[in-house]
Protein backbone atom coordinates (compact mmCIF):
# COMPACT_ATOMS: atom_id res chain seq x y z
CA UNK A 1 0.00 0.00 0.00
CA UNK A 2 2.85 2.37 0.92
CA UNK A 3 4.48 1.68 -2.45
CA UNK A 4 1.23 2.56 -4.22
CA UNK A 5 0.92 5.84 -2.29
CA UNK A 6 4.57 6.74 -2.99
CA UNK A 7 4.11 5.93 -6.65
CA UNK A 8 1.00 8.12 -6.86
CA UNK A 9 2.77 10.96 -5.05
CA UNK A 10 5.73 10.71 -7.40
CA UNK A 11 3.45 10.76 -10.43
CA UNK A 12 1.63 13.82 -9.06
CA UNK A 13 4.89 15.68 -8.41
CA UNK A 14 6.19 14.87 -11.87
CA UNK A 15 2.90 15.95 -13.45
CA UNK A 16 2.91 19.19 -11.45
CA UNK A 17 6.51 19.89 -12.42
CA UNK A 18 5.62 19.26 -16.06
CA UNK A 19 2.76 21.78 -15.97
CA UNK A 20 4.97 24.38 -14.19
CA UNK A 21 7.68 23.94 -16.83
CA UNK A 22 5.07 24.07 -19.61
CA UNK A 23 3.53 27.27 -18.17
CA UNK A 24 6.99 28.78 -17.81
CA UNK A 25 7.84 27.96 -21.43
CA UNK A 26 4.56 29.38 -22.73
CA UNK A 27 5.10 32.55 -20.71
CA UNK A 28 8.54 33.05 -22.26
CA UNK A 29 7.19 32.38 -25.75
CA UNK A 30 4.45 34.98 -25.20
CA UNK A 31 7.04 37.62 -24.23
CA UNK A 32 8.98 36.88 -27.43
CA UNK A 33 5.95 36.88 -29.72
CA UNK A 34 4.88 40.29 -28.44
CA UNK A 35 8.23 41.64 -29.62
CA UNK A 36 7.96 39.83 -33.00
CA UNK A 37 10.80 37.48 -31.96
CA UNK A 38 10.73 33.83 -33.02
CA UNK A 39 10.35 31.38 -30.05
CA UNK A 40 13.62 29.69 -31.06
CA UNK A 41 15.33 32.71 -29.46
CA UNK A 42 14.87 30.85 -26.16
CA UNK A 43 17.80 28.70 -27.28
CA UNK A 44 20.06 31.73 -27.71
CA UNK A 45 23.09 31.00 -25.56
CA UNK A 46 23.69 34.60 -24.44
CA UNK A 47 20.00 35.17 -23.63
CA UNK A 48 19.88 32.02 -21.48
CA UNK A 49 23.09 33.04 -19.73
CA UNK A 50 21.83 36.58 -19.09
CA UNK A 51 18.48 35.36 -17.72
CA UNK A 52 20.23 32.96 -15.33
CA UNK A 53 22.76 35.61 -14.36
CA UNK A 54 19.99 38.06 -13.38
CA UNK A 55 17.93 35.49 -11.49
CA UNK A 56 20.87 33.91 -9.64
CA UNK A 57 23.70 36.40 -9.27
CA UNK A 58 22.21 39.85 -9.74
CA UNK A 59 19.01 39.42 -7.80
CA UNK A 60 19.69 42.30 -5.41
CA UNK A 61 20.42 44.72 -8.23
CA UNK A 62 17.36 43.55 -10.18
CA UNK A 63 15.04 43.84 -7.16
CA UNK A 64 16.49 47.27 -6.36
CA UNK A 65 15.50 48.43 -9.84
CA UNK A 66 11.94 47.19 -9.24
CA UNK A 67 11.92 49.07 -5.94
CA UNK A 68 13.10 52.25 -7.70
CA UNK A 69 10.09 52.00 -9.99
CA UNK A 70 7.51 51.18 -7.31
CA UNK A 71 5.96 54.67 -7.59
CA UNK A 72 5.76 54.53 -11.37
CA UNK A 73 5.41 50.93 -12.58
CA UNK A 74 1.61 50.52 -12.17
CA UNK A 75 0.77 53.72 -14.06
CA UNK A 76 3.43 53.27 -16.75
CA UNK A 77 2.36 49.67 -17.26
CA UNK A 78 -1.22 50.81 -17.77
CA UNK A 79 -0.18 53.60 -20.18
CA UNK A 80 1.87 51.18 -22.30
CA UNK A 81 -0.90 48.61 -22.36
CA UNK A 82 -3.54 51.19 -23.36
CA UNK A 83 -1.25 52.50 -26.11
CA UNK A 84 -1.26 49.03 -27.71
CA UNK A 85 2.50 48.51 -27.69
CA UNK A 86 4.02 45.35 -26.17
CA UNK A 87 3.94 45.22 -22.37
CA UNK A 88 7.60 44.17 -22.45
CA UNK A 89 8.55 47.77 -23.35
CA UNK A 90 8.01 48.71 -19.72
CA UNK A 91 11.32 46.93 -19.15
CA UNK A 92 13.01 49.14 -21.70
CA UNK A 93 12.84 51.83 -19.01
CA UNK A 94 14.33 49.29 -16.60
CA UNK A 95 17.17 48.52 -19.02
CA UNK A 96 17.72 52.21 -19.81
CA UNK A 97 17.66 53.74 -16.35
CA UNK A 98 17.08 51.05 -13.72
CA UNK A 99 13.69 52.77 -13.19
CA UNK A 100 15.49 55.79 -11.73
CA UNK A 101 13.98 59.14 -12.73
CA UNK A 102 17.29 60.79 -11.76
CA UNK A 103 19.39 58.61 -14.11
CA UNK A 104 21.83 60.67 -16.20
CA UNK A 105 24.29 59.13 -18.64
CA UNK A 106 27.74 60.20 -19.81
CA UNK A 107 26.15 60.96 -23.17
CA UNK A 108 23.81 63.42 -21.34
CA UNK A 109 20.68 61.29 -21.72
CA UNK A 110 18.29 61.72 -18.81
CA UNK A 111 15.24 60.26 -17.06
CA UNK A 112 13.43 56.92 -17.00
CA UNK A 113 13.63 56.59 -20.79
CA UNK A 114 17.09 58.16 -21.20
CA UNK A 115 16.10 60.73 -23.79
CA UNK A 116 18.78 62.86 -25.40
CA UNK A 117 17.84 66.56 -25.41
CA UNK A 118 17.24 66.76 -29.18
CA UNK A 119 14.92 63.73 -29.28
CA UNK A 120 13.12 64.93 -26.13
CA UNK A 121 12.34 68.31 -27.68
CA UNK A 122 11.20 66.61 -30.89
CA UNK A 123 8.57 64.82 -28.81
CA UNK A 124 7.50 68.00 -26.97
CA UNK A 125 9.33 67.51 -23.69
CA UNK A 126 10.31 70.88 -22.18
CA UNK A 127 13.91 71.38 -21.05
CA UNK A 128 14.69 74.85 -19.69
CA UNK A 129 15.94 76.66 -16.60
CA UNK A 130 12.96 75.50 -14.55
CA UNK A 131 12.11 71.96 -15.66
CA UNK A 132 13.52 68.91 -17.40
CA UNK A 133 10.51 66.88 -18.48
CA UNK A 134 12.73 63.94 -19.39
CA UNK A 135 12.51 63.31 -15.63
CA UNK A 136 8.71 63.57 -15.66
CA UNK A 137 7.53 59.92 -15.44
CA UNK A 138 4.22 60.54 -17.22
CA UNK A 139 5.24 63.00 -19.92
CA UNK A 140 8.44 61.10 -20.76
CA UNK A 141 6.49 57.84 -21.05
CA UNK A 142 3.99 59.49 -23.40
CA UNK A 143 6.94 60.69 -25.49
CA UNK A 144 8.57 57.23 -25.44
CA UNK A 145 5.32 55.63 -26.62
CA UNK A 146 5.08 58.08 -29.55
CA UNK A 147 8.73 57.47 -30.45
CA UNK A 148 8.37 53.67 -30.28
CA UNK A 149 5.27 53.79 -32.47
CA UNK A 150 7.22 55.86 -34.99
CA UNK A 151 10.11 53.36 -34.94
CA UNK A 152 7.73 50.43 -35.33
CA UNK A 153 6.08 52.11 -38.30
CA UNK A 154 9.56 52.66 -39.81
CA UNK A 155 10.96 49.15 -39.29
CA UNK A 156 7.85 46.95 -39.07
CA UNK A 157 9.00 44.84 -36.11
CA UNK A 158 9.04 45.63 -32.41
CA UNK A 159 12.50 44.17 -31.74
CA UNK A 160 13.91 46.46 -34.43
CA UNK A 161 12.12 49.42 -32.84
CA UNK A 162 13.75 48.54 -29.50
CA UNK A 163 17.23 48.33 -31.01
CA UNK A 164 16.73 51.57 -32.96
CA UNK A 165 15.71 53.27 -29.70
CA UNK A 166 19.05 52.18 -28.25
CA UNK A 167 21.53 52.89 -31.04
CA UNK A 168 19.60 55.09 -33.48
CA UNK A 169 17.49 54.63 -36.59
CA UNK A 170 20.40 55.13 -38.97
CA UNK A 171 22.57 52.52 -37.27
CA UNK A 172 19.83 49.87 -37.47
CA UNK A 173 19.04 50.72 -41.11
CA UNK A 174 22.73 50.36 -42.06
CA UNK A 175 22.97 47.08 -40.12
CA UNK A 176 19.98 45.62 -42.01
CA UNK A 177 21.40 46.77 -45.35
CA UNK A 178 24.82 45.29 -44.60
CA UNK A 179 23.37 42.01 -43.29
CA UNK A 180 20.92 41.75 -46.17
CA UNK A 181 18.13 40.83 -43.73
CA UNK A 182 16.34 42.05 -40.59
CA UNK A 183 16.44 38.57 -39.03
CA UNK A 184 17.29 38.91 -35.34
CA UNK A 185 19.75 36.01 -35.26
CA UNK A 186 21.74 37.48 -38.11
CA UNK A 187 21.77 41.01 -36.66
CA UNK A 188 22.99 39.64 -33.30
CA UNK A 189 25.90 37.76 -34.89
CA UNK A 190 28.88 38.20 -32.56
CA UNK A 191 31.48 37.86 -35.32
CA UNK A 192 29.87 40.05 -37.99
CA UNK A 193 29.07 42.79 -35.43
CA UNK A 194 26.38 44.41 -37.53
CA UNK A 195 25.21 46.23 -34.37
CA UNK A 196 27.15 47.62 -31.38
CA UNK A 197 27.71 45.11 -28.56
CA UNK A 198 25.57 47.27 -26.24
CA UNK A 199 22.60 46.96 -28.61
CA UNK A 200 23.09 43.22 -29.05
CA UNK A 201 22.92 42.83 -25.27
CA UNK A 202 20.10 45.38 -24.98
CA UNK A 203 17.38 43.32 -26.68
CA UNK A 204 18.40 40.23 -24.67
CA UNK A 205 18.28 42.27 -21.47
CA UNK A 206 14.77 43.60 -22.17
CA UNK A 207 13.45 40.09 -22.83
CA UNK A 208 15.16 38.66 -19.72
CA UNK A 209 13.86 41.45 -17.50
CA UNK A 210 10.34 41.15 -18.94
CA UNK A 211 10.38 37.41 -18.33
CA UNK A 212 11.52 37.66 -14.70
CA UNK A 213 9.36 40.70 -13.85
CA UNK A 214 6.27 38.91 -15.10
CA UNK A 215 7.11 35.62 -13.36
CA UNK A 216 4.77 35.45 -10.31
CA UNK A 217 6.73 32.69 -8.56
CA UNK A 218 10.02 34.61 -8.87
CA UNK A 219 8.41 37.81 -7.55
CA UNK A 220 6.62 36.12 -4.64
CA UNK A 221 9.74 34.18 -3.64
CA UNK A 222 11.65 37.45 -3.43
CA UNK A 223 8.85 39.49 -1.83
CA UNK A 224 8.70 41.81 -4.84
CA UNK A 225 5.18 41.22 -6.19
CA UNK A 226 3.91 44.47 -4.62
CA UNK A 227 6.41 46.47 -6.70
CA UNK A 228 4.62 45.33 -9.84
CA UNK A 229 1.02 45.98 -8.85
CA UNK A 230 1.21 48.96 -6.50
CA UNK A 231 -1.19 47.20 -4.16
CA UNK A 232 -3.47 46.55 -7.16
CA UNK A 233 -3.78 50.31 -7.58
CA UNK A 234 -2.91 51.69 -11.01
CA UNK A 235 -3.02 55.23 -9.61
CA UNK A 236 -0.10 55.52 -7.20
CA UNK A 237 0.12 59.27 -7.74
CA UNK A 238 -2.11 61.97 -9.17
CA UNK A 239 -1.53 65.07 -11.30
CA UNK A 240 -2.75 68.47 -10.06
CA UNK A 241 -2.36 72.00 -11.43
CA UNK A 242 -0.84 74.88 -9.47
CA UNK A 243 0.07 78.47 -10.34
CA UNK A 244 3.44 79.20 -11.89
CA UNK A 245 6.10 80.03 -9.31
CA UNK A 246 4.28 78.21 -6.49
CA UNK A 247 6.39 76.62 -3.76
CA UNK A 248 6.09 72.89 -3.19
CA UNK A 249 6.18 73.57 0.54
CA UNK A 250 2.69 75.14 0.40
CA UNK A 251 1.30 72.05 -1.32
CA UNK A 252 3.14 69.71 1.06
CA UNK A 253 1.73 71.57 4.04
CA UNK A 254 -1.82 71.42 2.61
CA UNK A 255 -1.74 67.65 2.11
CA UNK A 256 0.19 66.77 5.25
CA UNK A 257 3.46 65.38 3.88
CA UNK A 258 7.06 66.59 4.06
CA UNK A 259 8.48 68.73 1.30
CA UNK A 260 11.19 66.12 0.65
CA UNK A 261 8.54 63.46 0.00
CA UNK A 262 6.66 65.74 -2.39
CA UNK A 263 9.90 66.54 -4.20
CA UNK A 264 10.48 62.80 -4.75
CA UNK A 265 7.32 62.81 -6.92
CA UNK A 266 8.43 65.91 -8.84
CA UNK A 267 12.04 65.41 -9.87
CA UNK A 268 11.28 67.07 -13.21
CA UNK A 269 11.35 70.42 -11.37
CA UNK A 270 14.80 72.01 -11.19
CA UNK A 271 13.82 74.06 -8.14
CA UNK A 272 11.45 73.78 -5.19
CA UNK A 273 8.86 75.78 -7.11
CA UNK A 274 6.93 75.49 -10.36
CA UNK A 275 8.00 77.40 -13.51
CA UNK A 276 7.15 81.10 -13.00
CA UNK A 277 7.07 81.58 -16.78
CA UNK A 278 3.89 79.44 -16.94
CA UNK A 279 0.44 80.57 -15.81
CA UNK A 280 -0.16 77.09 -14.40
CA UNK A 281 1.95 73.95 -14.25
CA UNK A 282 1.38 70.35 -13.18
CA UNK A 283 2.87 68.57 -10.21
CA UNK A 284 2.33 65.06 -8.84
CA UNK A 285 1.04 64.17 -5.38
CA UNK A 286 0.33 60.80 -3.72
CA UNK A 287 -2.99 59.49 -5.05
CA UNK A 288 -4.50 59.10 -1.59
CA UNK A 289 -3.89 62.84 -0.95
CA UNK A 290 -6.01 64.04 -3.87
CA UNK A 291 -9.13 64.84 -1.81
CA UNK A 292 -7.03 66.50 0.88
CA UNK A 293 -5.43 68.68 -1.79
CA UNK A 294 -8.81 69.74 -3.19
CA UNK A 295 -10.06 70.56 0.29
CA UNK A 296 -7.01 72.30 1.79
CA UNK A 297 -4.95 73.90 -0.97
CA UNK A 298 -5.93 77.38 -2.03
CA UNK A 299 -3.62 78.80 -4.72
CA UNK A 300 -4.67 82.33 -3.75
CA UNK A 301 -3.34 81.90 -0.21
CA UNK A 302 0.18 80.64 -0.80
CA UNK A 303 2.95 81.98 1.43
CA UNK A 304 5.01 83.21 -1.51
CA UNK A 305 5.98 82.62 -5.11
CA UNK A 306 9.41 82.31 -6.62
CA UNK A 307 11.30 82.92 -9.82
CA UNK A 308 14.89 82.86 -11.05
CA UNK A 309 16.78 85.96 -12.16
CA UNK A 310 19.95 85.76 -14.26
CA UNK A 311 22.40 88.48 -13.26
CA UNK A 312 23.21 90.97 -16.04
CA UNK A 313 26.31 93.10 -16.50
CA UNK A 314 26.32 95.94 -13.93
CA UNK A 315 23.79 94.34 -11.57
CA UNK A 316 24.13 94.48 -7.80
CA UNK A 317 21.95 93.30 -4.93
CA UNK A 318 20.34 96.72 -4.47
CA UNK A 319 19.38 96.95 -8.15
CA UNK A 320 17.90 93.41 -8.22
CA UNK A 321 16.08 93.94 -4.91
CA UNK A 322 14.54 97.18 -6.18
CA UNK A 323 13.45 95.48 -9.42
CA UNK A 324 11.48 92.84 -7.48
CA UNK A 325 10.55 94.98 -4.45
CA UNK A 326 12.21 92.47 -2.13
CA UNK A 327 14.76 93.18 0.60
CA UNK A 328 18.29 92.50 -0.64
CA UNK A 329 19.09 90.57 2.57
CA UNK A 330 16.27 88.13 1.77
CA UNK A 331 17.79 87.52 -1.68
CA UNK A 332 21.21 86.93 -0.13
CA UNK A 333 19.79 84.55 2.49
CA UNK A 334 17.82 82.49 0.00
CA UNK A 335 20.82 82.09 -2.24
CA UNK A 336 23.31 81.51 0.61
CA UNK A 337 25.56 84.30 -0.69
CA UNK A 338 27.97 85.81 1.81
CA UNK A 339 29.68 88.40 -0.40
CA UNK A 340 28.14 91.65 -1.69
CA UNK A 341 29.18 91.08 -5.29
CA UNK A 342 27.35 89.38 -8.16
CA UNK A 343 28.68 87.80 -11.34
CA UNK A 344 27.19 88.10 -14.80
CA UNK A 345 25.19 84.94 -15.61
CA UNK A 346 24.75 84.02 -11.94
CA UNK A 347 21.29 82.64 -11.10
CA UNK A 348 19.37 84.08 -8.15
CA UNK A 349 16.20 82.67 -6.61
CA UNK A 350 13.85 85.58 -5.99
CA UNK A 351 11.07 85.08 -3.39
CA UNK A 352 7.96 87.12 -4.16
CA UNK A 353 6.39 87.52 -0.74
CA UNK A 354 2.63 87.19 -0.54
CA UNK A 355 0.55 89.68 1.39
CA UNK A 356 -0.18 87.65 4.49
CA UNK A 357 -0.56 88.08 8.21
CA UNK A 358 2.98 88.74 9.38
CA UNK A 359 2.49 90.42 12.74
CA UNK A 360 1.80 87.31 14.80
CA UNK A 361 4.22 84.76 16.20
CA UNK A 362 3.77 81.30 14.71
CA UNK A 363 4.88 77.92 15.95
CA UNK A 364 5.60 74.91 13.80
CA UNK A 365 5.90 71.28 14.90
CA UNK A 366 8.56 69.38 12.99
CA UNK A 367 7.37 66.47 10.83
CA UNK A 368 9.34 63.59 9.38
CA UNK A 369 11.35 64.81 6.38
CA UNK A 370 11.48 68.49 7.44
CA UNK A 371 14.78 70.35 7.41
CA UNK A 372 15.69 73.89 8.42
CA UNK A 373 16.26 74.63 4.74
CA UNK A 374 12.74 73.50 3.79
CA UNK A 375 11.30 75.59 6.64
CA UNK A 376 13.33 78.63 5.58
CA UNK A 377 11.81 78.29 2.11
CA UNK A 378 8.32 77.86 3.49
CA UNK A 379 8.43 80.86 5.82
CA UNK A 380 10.77 83.15 3.84
CA UNK A 381 13.41 83.17 6.54
CA UNK A 382 17.10 82.38 6.56
CA UNK A 383 18.35 79.24 8.26
CA UNK A 384 20.53 81.46 10.43
CA UNK A 385 17.46 83.37 11.66
CA UNK A 386 15.59 80.16 12.53
CA UNK A 387 18.62 78.88 14.46
CA UNK A 388 19.04 82.19 16.28
CA UNK A 389 15.39 82.54 17.36
CA UNK A 390 15.17 78.92 18.52
CA UNK A 391 18.67 78.85 20.06
CA UNK A 392 19.77 75.91 17.94
CA UNK A 393 23.49 75.10 17.98
CA UNK A 394 23.32 73.32 14.62
CA UNK A 395 20.76 72.30 11.99
CA UNK A 396 19.70 69.10 13.77
CA UNK A 397 15.90 68.88 14.21
CA UNK A 398 13.58 65.94 14.88
CA UNK A 399 9.85 65.10 14.53
CA UNK A 400 7.80 66.59 17.38
CA UNK A 401 10.17 69.51 18.03
CA UNK A 402 8.26 72.81 18.16
CA UNK A 403 9.96 75.80 16.55
CA UNK A 404 9.09 79.46 16.81
CA UNK A 405 8.63 81.13 13.43
CA UNK A 406 9.54 84.81 13.81
CA UNK A 407 7.70 87.67 12.13
CA UNK A 408 8.48 88.54 8.53
CA UNK A 409 9.31 92.23 8.48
Amino acid sequence: MKKVILSLALCFNLSFAYFVIEDDYMHQVEVLKNLDIDPTFLQDRMFTSMKEDISLYRQKQFLKMLENGAKFIPMLRNMIHEAGIPDAFLYMAMAESGFSVKAYSKAKASGLWQFMAATAKKYNLVIDDYVDERRDPIKSTQAAIRYLNFLHASFGKWYLAAMAYNCGEGRVSRAIEKAGTDDLYVLLDEKAKYLPSETREYIRKIVAMAYLSEDPSFLVENGADHFMNGGNNKNVFSEVKVSGGSSLSDVADAIGISMSELQSYNLHLNYFFTPPNKKTYHIYIPYEKKQQYAKNFNPDKVSSKFEVYIVAQGDNFYKVAKKYNVGYKIIKDFNAIKTDTLKKGQKLIIPRLAKAKTNTIKYYTIRDGDTLTSLSIKYNLSVAKLKQVNKLKDETIYPGLKLEIPKVR
